[in-house]
């Protein structure tokens, strides 16, 4: 097993205590800022430090900002000149992006493969515009697997893309990272960021967040999106990933929001709740909550895993804590909801895959390549750089014979309404439920295919060292009583533990 050598670093400046970026949160940065301890050029060179300390071996960013030390001189530039003026939490933060979100700056945006380097989109995404609105840094682009895991079934290795190569899981390198938003959970467990975005369509926000012992959230669809190379944009969505919930919701709080490219946020947007999400951290939170615990065929995997005293351990917390514990219930049809091939899911997404991914690369400003077509062509014209000889495109070409939503993918989109109106809402209805609790990501396909909203939070670690979470899910809307389950799931067991970096 091969461990990293690491020191914490740690500055004093101006004669004050010493500030430490080893599970530094939002508000310890904030506190620091505002007691003149630290400033946020101070913060990203700090962070730049690690990464080129750590990288080398983790691989989890891909690209760093060349602008971001000038962003965080104007952060300290603005603090400085209107010390009393009330900011954002994440005024002066740096935010790592995962590389499918699209930024107007120096950086690329190529979803891991070096047919879109170069490119240029022209735009922020919606999300990007609002961090920076809000004073945000952002520090650069994190690795993911290729292309969403959606090139070739099963081959492209979870974090790895043919840019930057293999991302390493920072508990136990020889242990997968999941994907898709791998470098996002990476580089915030490892502590070379405080915040990152990832983005999800079945699972790519939770199950690396699982895996690296962070907290992910994937909300409601709709509620962030646009500027993302797509997948669908029926389940399509960005989220935060970070070491706790609170840092998730501050910076939920300032991604979310009507945004004028993409309509769907406009009727999203009615979910946000006045004064935003921060005010549901109440550590009582668990406090009268209905919860419903889906044993099959979860609850297996994780005995399996040598994890199941740890779960039903987490039950007892839940019911100590307050909660109502509902047992023993049963998603209708799991196992064809979980079988994406049985569900449809496959056939609606691989047509919609080229639909909006074509969409999306007629839209850049310059670009090489402008379809799902040209793409096709560039892997197999630079093979060796794209493995493509070893990996393939099976699901590329699957995607390319399509001809737009015919018979068969409207009737795969009906049978998806459907196993999710009598699955999982049914469910939620039928015993009056806040939410579902699913040890690790295995659900993701329950809330990938109604838009559903889930928080992924560390639950413990297995035999040999690596993470596992627990996911708590619910209907569209619900992020503000999954926020209060969480933190008051957090704050009553204090799991996470950062990566044991040892010779």
């Amino acid at each position: 097993m091969l461990w990293i050598i690491v020191s914490v670093l740690v500055i004093t400046t101006k004669g004050h205590d010493d500030f430490s970026i080893e599970e530094a949160t939002i508000e310890s940065i904030q506190r620091a800022f505002a007691e003149d301890k630290l400033t946020s050029l101070q913060l990203v060179d700090l962070y730049l430090n690690r990464i080129q300390n750590l990288n080398p071996v983790l691989r989890s960013v891909l690209e760093i900002n060349p602008h971001a030390r000038v962003q965080a001189e104007e952060a300290d530039r603005q603090r400085r000149s209107n010390s009393h003026h009330p900011r954002s939490f994440l005024h002066g933060v740096p935010v790592l992006l995962k590389d499918t979100i699209a930024t107007d700056d120096k950086m690329n945006t190529t979803v891991g493969s070096y047919a879109l380097l170069g490119s240029v989109v022209g735009w922020d995404a919606g999300v990007v515009e609002k961090l920076r609105n809000v004073g945000a840094v952002i520090l650069g682009k994190a690795i993911l697997t290729e292309w969403y895991s959606f090139r070739a079934l099963g081959k492209t290795p979870n974090g790895w893309c043919a840019r930057g190569g293999q991302a390493q899981n920072p508990y136990v390198l020889s242990a997968t990272p999941c994907g898709s938003s791998s470098g996002s959970a990476i580089s915030v467990a490892a502590n070379l960021v405080t915040v990152s975005l990832g983005t999800e369509t079945d699972g790519s926000i939770l199950c690396p967040s699982s895996f690296n012992s962070v907290v992910g959230l994937k909300p409601t669809v709709g509620l962030t999106r646009a500027g993302v190379i797509p997948v669908t944009p029926r389940q399509d969505t960005i989220g935060p990933i970070c070491r706790t919930v609170s840092d998730a919701v501050y910076v939920l709080d300032a991604i979310v929001g009507f945004d004028s490219n993409d309509e769907a946020t406009r009727y999203a947007s009615y979910y946000i709740p006045p004064g935003g999400y921060k005010r549901f951290l109440n550590p009582c939170g668990l406090k009268g909550k209905r919860l419903g615990i889906v044993r099959n065929p979860f609850f297996k995997i994780a005995q399996g895993l040598g994890l199941a005293q740890t779960f039903e351990n987490h039950l007892h917390t839940l019911r100590r804590q307050g909660a109502i514990v509902v047992d023993n219930l049963q998603i209708a049809n799991i196992d064809v909801i979980l079988n994406v091939t049985a569900s449809g899911e496959a056939v609606a997404i691989v047509a919609e895959f080229k639909l909006s991914l074509n969409a999306y690369l007629r839209e850049l400003v310059a670009s090489s390549v402008r379809s799902l077509a040209d793409i096709i062509a560039f892997n197999l014209k630079f093979p060796d750089l794209e493995l493509t000889d070893k990996i393939g495109q099976d699901i590329f070409l699957a995607a390319q014979a399509t001809n737009g939503i015919g018979a068969q993918e409207k009737a795969a989109l009906a049978n998806l309404e459907n196993l999710s109106k009598n699955g999982l809402e049914k469910l939620m209805r039928d015993y009056k439920l806040d939410a579902v609790v699913i040890p690790r990501a295995d659900a993701s396909s329950v809330y990938a295919i109604g838009g559903f909203p889930a928080i992924i939070v560390p639950a413990g670690y297995d035999s040999q060292r690596v993470p596992i979470g627990i996911s708590f899910g619910g209907l569209k809307g619900s992020e503000g009583k999954l926020i209060e389950i969480t933190y008051a799931f957090e704050q009553a067991t204090k799991i996470r533990k950062p990566p044991p970096f040892k010779p």
